[in-house]
């Protein structure tokens, strides 16, 4: 039951499991996500977050068991609807920055060269300090 519950899961990625028995006969099931190899893109971080399960061993098997309606059913669910989400976000982008680029070059092809402007004389700031100035105190500006 483990393997079909976490098929949605391994069609996205390379999973790793750690088991360790707790106290009070508990076990830890934590189910790493990885890159899968072959794919394109690398994962974002919340998808590869680990997932850990902390029960008994029979309530883990119980949990297991209820398939896409038990809580790692639809935390799996979650996990890929987010994804599919940032993979149409990121579609979406590009698709933008393409459009934007090529809007920015058709407009740069089509713009008319402008006159040239003529240059006007620019009076330099005076240097001196003014007439009523006192040395070792600021100017004021009134």
């Amino acid at each position: 039951m483990l393997i079909a519950t976490l098929m949605p899961l391994l069609s996205r990625y390379s999973l790793g499991f750690d088991l360790v028995a707790g106290p009070d006969d508990t076990v830890t099931l934590t189910i790493i996500p990885r890159k899968a190899e072959g794919t394109g893109s690398a994962p974002e971080t919340g998808e590869t977050r680990p997932i850990a399960i902390t029960a008994r061993a029979a309530e883990i098997d119980t949990e297991l068991a209820r398939g896409t309606d038990g809580a790692l059913g639809q935390l799996i669910a979650a996990r890929r609807g987010l994804a599919d989400q940032i993979a149409g976000q990121r579609q979406a982008a590009d698709a933008a920055r393409q459009a934007t680029a090529e809007a920015a070059k058709a407009k740069a092809a089509s713009a008319t060269p402008r006159a040239a402007v003529s240059a006007s004389v620019v009076q330099p700031a005076p240097t001196s300090p003014p007439a009523d100035a006192r040395p070792g105190e600021p100017a004021s500006l009134f």
